[in-house]
């Protein structure tokens, strides 16, 4: 199954905020890391949505080291955490996450596979 590239911005104590390197303008957050996380999937669903009703599809996601040689999207993945959003979503809700930063997330919460 494919997996969107997705950064998580935590720098505001109240909020999180990710958004999809592939997509833009799809965008998801929470309260904290988990929220923004449960709230991926629901987002990237609502985009895809959206796009269908314009007669268009997804992109193909980049790979991380296609975002790696990609100078827009590099200088964000070193100052972020990356996570990987799989498409279509999995059906017990869990989110694949990937350590790709000098900042990672913990594969033993909830979320991980």
């Amino acid at each position: 199954m494919p997996h969107y590239v997705a950064i998580i911005e935590d720098a505001d104590p109240d909020a999180v905020s990710l958004w999809f390197t592939d997509l833009p303008g799809c965008i998801s957050g929470g309260d904290d890391v988990d929220e923004a996380l449960e709230n991926a999937p629901e987002a990237l669903a609502l985009y895809a949505q959206d796009l269908i009703a314009d007669g268009r599809q997804l992109p193909p996601p980049r790979t991380l080291a296609e975002l790696e040689a990609d100078p827009e999207v590099a200088g964000e993945l070193g100052k972020h955490k990356v996570v990987q959003i799989e498409w279509p979503v999995r059906t017990d809700g869990r989110v694949r996450t990937v350590r790709r930063t000098r900042r990672t997330l913990d594969s033993s919460g909830p979320n991980s596979p």
